[in-house]
């Protein structure tokens, strides 16, 4: 089944491991080393990501849209059209490009989210032309009529019932983003609000097709046992040839507004046995940080967040979880491959005995001493290998390889980003990282949503 990216601890993974870069020692440069970068002459961007460890490939397409991009009253058309994108197309009718792929061994999905949208396959080498072929001729000649439109429609909102309005942490999360922004499209959930999914029709997909899936939006991604120049030709001989359908608009999104209120959401339900709290910050992603000049402040809320919650080591977990036994678990991380801002997460759950509100208040008192201490050089040490290590166990992973690239060229940054950046963070000092924090731990720039097990009935 085709499905959007996992939720936002995906983009986590997708940050460490997008630290993958000259620098990391031995072998673990090889994977990365002679990525190649071009332009086909209708406006695609193709990046070749040699790996010669087995004969496959990993086929990737991204298009530079993604749900923060829709139009109003259109809440979930991105991931729509994904659906839709299987439906087939004169040449290659409904199913025959996922049974072609099921026929050679591969594997396939999509996922959607904020800000880009992405199809895959995975093949053996031989079959890389195939898969370019087919993927641009549903690039270019999909077919949608309201027999195909309507009941896939019917499926998505299914896929929302399932997955948002039957779970309470999907809930909850959905009302958190929501809440903590105001203004952003960040705040409208990927799969779509259900009272404007039931609205989408046959002539919202063709007009969100014609105006985005065209190859001056779209980025081809090839990782494997391949070589720029077999990659260029095959690239020029499918995508090559598509024309450009449509100039698709500046990525504008509305400005967020200065936000002066701490926002809490809560959420009690019978399904939950665990309360938990979630906390967001607003805080600038990797391409907001450079386009308003704040240079290194990524790099070191990247670091800020391995060190104050980022796993059993992390500052908050040592002493809430393992010394206080007021909390059972703590973690977090930075959400900083967005177009527009990130977002600074942590989530927790409390010991037996310990209330939401309690923990919540222990959470503040250790953030803030955690601002006012010195972190050692041994310690800054430490949380650096780390980070690092996490991106060279990621590389055994071909789809991921090809994955960070895409985010970060979708979401306004370049190849030379991602190869560039363990030296960027080995200049991060001490004294930059605690002053990101002291910059953008604001509760009011927070929202904080508690989820609960169903209160019990009062008696009569």
């Amino acid at each position: 089944m085709k499905h959007r990216s996992p939720a936002v601890r995906l983009f986590a993974a997708l940050i460490a491991f997008t630290f993958l870069a000259a620098g990391l020692p031995g072998n673990a440069r090889a994977f990365v080393k002679d990525v190649a970068n071009f332009t086909l002459e209708n406006g695609m961007q193709v990046v070749v990501i040699p790996d010669h460890r087995a004969p496959v490939v990993t086929h990737m397409v991204w298009y530079r849209v993604g749900a923060a991009d829709e139009p109003l009253g259109q809440a979930g058309i991105a991931h729509f059209l994904e659906h839709l994108m299987f439906k087939g197309t004169p040449s290659n009718p409904n199913g025959s490009f996922s049974k072609y792929v099921a026929s050679v061994g591969g594997q396939e999905n999509a996922f959607t989210s904020s800000d880009y949208t992405a199809y895959f396959q995975r093949v053996a080498k031989e079959h890389l032309a195939d898969m370019m072929r087919l993927e641009a001729d549903r690039m270019e000649n999909l077919v949608l009529t309201k027999e195909v439109v309507d009941p896939e429609r019917d499926v998505i909102m299914e896929e929302r019932r399932s997955r948002t309005d039957n779970n309470p942490g999907a809930q909850l999360s959905e009302a958190l983003e929501a809440t903590l922004w105001f203004e952003h499209p960040y705040g409208r959930p990927v799969i779509g609000w259900m009272n404007e999914m039931e609205k989408l029709t046959l002539d919202d997909a063709i007009s969100y097709y014609d105006r985005y899936y065209t190859p001056n939006n779209a980025i081809l991604i090839v990782a494997g046992d391949v070589d720029a120049a077999e990659v260029k030709r095959l690239a020029e001989e499918t995508y090559g040839k598509l024309k450009r359908r449509a100039e698709p608009p500046p990525r504008v999104r509305p400005e967020e507004p200065v936000h002066r209120t701490h926002r809490m959401v809560r959420l009690e339900s019978p399904l939950v046995t665990q309360p938990s709290l979630t906390r967001s910050y607003v805080v600038p992603s990797y391409t907001t940080a450079d386009r308003e000049g704040l240079t290194g402040e990524a790099e070191a809320l990247d670091l800020f967040a391995e060190l104050l919650f980022g796993g059993s080591t992390s500052a908050l977990y040592q002493k809430l979880v393992v010394e206080d036994k007021l909390a059972v678990s703590i973690g977090g991380y930075y959400r900083g491959t967005m177009l527009d801002d990130g977002e600074l997460v942590l989530f927790a759950s409390p010991a037996p005995g310990t209330t939401l509100e309690q923990l919540e208040a222990a959470i503040d008192r250790e953030m803030a001493a955690f601002l006012k201490s010195e972190i050692t050089e041994e310690t800054l040490a430490r949380v650096k290998r780390s980070v690092i290590a996490t991106s060279v166990y990621a590389q055994d992973s071909q789809q991921t390889l090809a994955r960070v690239f895409g985010t970060a060229l979708t979401t306004g940054r370049t190849v030379d980003n991602v190869l560039t950046w363990t030296d960027r963070v080995r200049a991060v000092t001490a004294d930059e990282i605690l002053a990101v924090g002291l910059k953008y731990l604001d509760i009011n720039q927070a929202a904080t949503g508690y989820l609960l097990p169903a209160s019990a009935p009062s008696r009569s």
